[in-house]
Order: C-alpha cells, then sequence, then structure tokens
C-alpha cells in the first residue's frame, strides 16, 4: 500500500502546477488548503455514512477519494508519505501496529514543521447559515443549524451521534 500512496503523492506533486481548468488536483492547490480540508472532511464523513449502512463497495470507494484527497493535503503541507511511515513505525516500536499512541504519549518529530498558509477568511461564507441538506448539517446537534457557519461548531468535549443518511444518492459534486 505504501508503494501505491508514494506514486498517488508524486503524482499529485506533478499535476498540482497542471492548468487548474483540466485538472482536479491543480484546482485544489489554487484553492487553498481550506478547500483541501473541506474535500478531505466530505471523504471521511462519506466513508463513515457507507460504513454504518453496510455498504462495503462503496466504502472501498469513498476510501480511494479519501486516501486522493489525504495526499492533496500532505502535499500542500510539505508531508511527504515516508514521514507518516516514519512516524507510524515510531507507533508501533511503542505499542504496536494495531494501537493508536494516546495523545499523553505523542512526541513532536525532530524535523521541523511546514505550516498551511492561513487561508483569508470569507465573511459571506460566515454571515451565511448552515444549510440542513450538507453532509456536515446531519453531524451537527439540530439547535446548531440555524446559526451562522462560524458559530455552528459543537465543542470538542461534546460527542455527537453519527446519523446515516438514508436514500443517499450514488451522485457526488465535486
Amino acid at each position: 500500500m505504501s508503494d501505491s500512496l508514494e506514486r498517488l503523492y508524486q503524482a499529485v506533486i506533478a499535476a498540482r502546477d497542471l492548468d487548474p481548468a483540466t485538472s482536479r488536483t491543480a484546482r485544489l492547490f489554487q484553492r487553498g488548503p481550506s478547500k483541501m480540508a473541506k474535500k478531505l472532511a466530505e471523504e471521511a464523513i462519506e466513508v463513515v455514512i457507507d460504513a454504518v449502512n453496510g455498504n462495503t463497495e462503496a466504502v472501498v470507494r469513498e476510501s480511494a477519494d479519501l486516501l486522493y484527497n489525504l495526499t492533496v493535503l500532505w502535499a500542500a503541507a510539505g508531508v511527504k508519505p515516508e514521514d507518516v511511515w516514519r512516524e507510524m513505525a515510531r507507533r508501533e516500536d511503542l505499542l504496536g501496529i494495531a494501537e493508536k499512541l494516546p495523545k499523553s504519549a505523542v512526541q513532536p518529530i525532530e524535523k521541523p514543521e511546514a505550516k498551511l498558509p492561513k487561508a483569508v477568511p470569507d465573511k459571506a461564507l460566515a454571515a451565511k447559515s448552515l444549510p440542513a441538506k450538507s453532509l456536515a448539517a446531519k453531524s451537527l446537534p439540530a439547535k446548531s443549524l440555524n446559526k451562522p457557519l462560524a458559530k455552528a461548531v459543537a465543542p470538542s468535549a461534546v460527542r455527537r451521534r453519527i446519523v446515516a443518511l438514508e436514500g443517499r444518492s450514488s451522485h457526488k459534486r465535486h
């Protein structure tokens, strides 16, 4: 798998300077890290929904989309696949391959961190209400649906249940 992700990473790097009119990857780089993060989150939500609904084939397809969008975000952040593999090896040495490292045990990597450029806030977007039909709205508490988007994010301490969408359309908008 790491070989496939390395090839995907190299393809993403090669495509980032192509014409955004013809390359989805170039368009994501042009739109910046906020759009990249939004696409990554959308794909993660779709994987979760399909998994909850027991749709294995859709989980496979959406997982491929998720890995693509993750790789685009890595490239924008200056993270290489080998950086991630090195961190995974470090964690395996500490806890074993199947365990997630507890947050309290996370040690900074000895590599200077590359930071994503900050996105310019879109005041018009922040003023809009979160549409009830959006995937994000399905996972937020109902009382936050009428609040402005900037205030709709629940505190991290609040647990939100996952809601499977019935009759989910197979047509995706990108």
